[in-house]
């Protein structure tokens, strides 16, 4: 906690920071798209399926087993991170088989991962 010396006792801003941080901020419209990302992230099942598609490509029978939940269920969330682009299918067949979209997804789940443990857990992403 700052004592209040430091806090401003008038309205006094700092000089050149805020056209400092106005040249490099991101306009809005991305700013309200990684809220929505973050919002998508916040549901524990969908961080549950993109963790085990960090370790392993899977299939909807794979992860319904993993997550023990419906297949009905999983497509319904995989569906959603579809539509955000986090994740991607591959048909092999009648099976659809379904991977991390790209390496920055694999990024998010790992540095969101590092930060809540220090260290992650289990085998660093990319040893697929």
């Amino acid at each position: 906690m700052t004592n209040n010396s430091d806090c401003c006792n008038s309205h006094n801003p700092t000089p050149g920071a805020i056209e400092l941080v106005n040249s490099r901020s991101c306009p809005n419209e991305t700013l309200n798209d990684l809220a929505a990302t973050f919002k998508i992230l916040g549901e524990p099942v969908r961080i549950k399926i993109l963790h085990a598609l960090s370790i392993s490509d899977l299939c909807v029978c794979d992860l319904s087993e993993i997550l023990d939940m419906s297949h009905s269920a999983v497509s319904h969330q995989l569906r959603i991170l579809r539509t955000a682009r986090m994740v991607r299918f591959e048909k092999h067949g009648r099976r659809a088989v379904y991977s991390l979209n790209d390496k920055h997804v694999e990024i998010i789940m790992q540095t969101a991962l590092a930060h809540m443990q220090g260290h992650g857990c289990g085998v660093p992403l990319g040893d697929k």
